[in-house]
């Protein structure tokens, strides 16, 4: 799937204590995203929704057959803060 529109590609993020430590941690944010989205299209998505500029990103299929995206933000921007906005934090 090559440009995909951002808010149909990333469904929604994750909010477990994991990722929350992610975020104190690694400086990661961590979504459910389209499961034909190509980490480019994820990149592109989180930079546009969340005025970010991306370092990053890494999947994986959960066993319920979800995709799930871990994004790394660049250093100059803070997970903390997009956590915040999204009521994560």
């Amino acid at each position: 799937m090559s440009k995909a529109e951002p808010k149909r590609a990333v469904l929604y993020p994750v909010m477990t204590e994991d990722a929350v430590n992610l975020i104190e941690s690694e400086n990661k944010l961590t979504f459910i995203v389209d499961i034909n989205i190509e980490k480019a299209d994820i990149r592109r998505a989180v930079e546009e929704l969340y005025d970010v500029k991306v370092a990053e990103v890494n999947t994986v299929i959960t066993s319920d057959g979800r995709k799930k995206a871990f994004v790394k933000l660049r250093s100059e921007y803070k997970a903390s803060d997009v956590a915040v906005r999204l009521g994560m934090l």
